[in-house]
């Protein structure tokens, strides 16, 4: 019994920390998926819906990126011109989430989603909802 209880710790240990993806294309245009651990600017389902981000005049991706690496357990993963994939991860599990955001016009568009698991139970939601707290409160979005 107690080798398969070290085991099972030792596979969700190697796969916890194995969760970094080297290279992951841009899903800021794509619905989310069925699962409920995912929520996107660009859903129109109630369950994975976030409200438009409208950036005020002259926001850079840098500045956004600044405030978002502010959050604890952050680091930014990718970076192009317009867009920016920032992984957070859990504090325990040491999960992956990926945070997707990318400058179209005057709109920021949002993407939060669970590598793993089906539900995330709310915590993409309230990290879209303490990025738009921060976001406002250091005036880059209206």
């Amino acid at each position: 019994m107690k080798k398969v209880a070290l085991l099972s710790i030792t596979v969700l240990g190697l796969t916890a920390c194995s969760q970094g993806v080297e290279n992951m294309t841009d899903r800021t245009a794509s619905p989310c998926g069925e699962t409920p651990n995912c929520v996107s600017t660009q859903d129109n389902r109630p369950e994975h819906n976030l409200a438009p981000f409208e950036l005020n005049d002259g926001v850079t991706l840098d500045q956004i990126e600044a405030v978002v690496l502010e959050q604890p357990r952050t680091k930014t993963a990718e970076k192009a011109d317009d867009y920016l994939r920032v992984e957070f991860t859990s504090k325990i599990m040491r999960f992956v989430d990926d945070l997707e955001l990318k400058i179209e016009g005057n709109n920021l568009i949002v993407r939060s989603e669970s590598r793993t698991g089906r539900s995330d139970f709310g915590v993409n939601r309230k990290r879209a909802d303490t990025l738009r707290a921060v976001l406002t409160e250091a005036k880059l979005v209206k």
